[in-house]
């Protein structure tokens, strides 16, 4: 399922520098990487949407019931608990179909895989991030990161075992593997 694209640096308003990594946005692409995200690494993931002023960081309670996909959304329901994402057209019903400048802004336009760097230039935390059409965050799926604890504590040695998502979804999405910048970091104690 990897797609052959290259990765560009961009640097924050912090002056942290970001590698990316751009993906399709088409629904069908979606619906297959948040599938196997939700599906295969729910224990280990954090998620939610990342705006200026607030962050909304939440665990998976369990596995997911379903991951379904109806008119342009993907539902991840974990059973009472559940989200909606556009990743498709919303057409809506036919008595009530949705205009195209909500179509427009509700879909996903914008998908990346990114991880973001120490000023030493070490990776410090990897995810995945989407945008509406208006370049609003919908989404940020944080992976597990070798320097936090699972209780979100800072490990005193870093783990590199919880990289593994990590290499999972860079070898299956991006046809690449860890490299040097991936563990050689000291983490937010550095």
């Amino acid at each position: 399922m990897s797609v052959a694209v290259a990765s560009k640096r961009d640097v924050n308003e912090t002056g942290r520098e970001t590698e990316i990594w751009v993906l399709p946005t088409e629904e069908d692409y979606l619906h297959t990487l948040l599938k196997d995200i939700f599906e295969n690494h729910w224990r280990s993931i954090v998620f939610g949407p990342i705006i200026e002023g607030g962050a909304f960081e939440f665990r998976c309670p369990c596995a997911p019931k379903s991951v379904t996909l109806f008119d342009g959304y993907l539902t991840v329901h974990f059973g009472g608990t559940h989200f909606h994402l556009c990743i498709g057209e919303n057409k809506g019903s036919p008595k009530n179909p949705t205009p195209e400048a909500l179509k427009n802004r509700r879909r996903t336009s914008r998908a990346e895989i990114y991880r973001s760097f120490d000023k030493q230039g070490c990776a410090l935390t990897w995810g995945l991030r989407l945008f509406n059409g208006h370049d609003e965050q919908l989404i940020t799926i944080f992976f597990p990161n070798p320097f936090l604890t699972d209780t979100d504590g800072l490990a005193d040695e870093p783990d590199w075992t919880r990289l593994a998502t990590w290499e999972a979804i860079g070898r299956t999405y991006l046809g690449r593997e860890l490299d040097e910048a991936d563990r050689t970091g000291k983490g937010f104690r550095g």
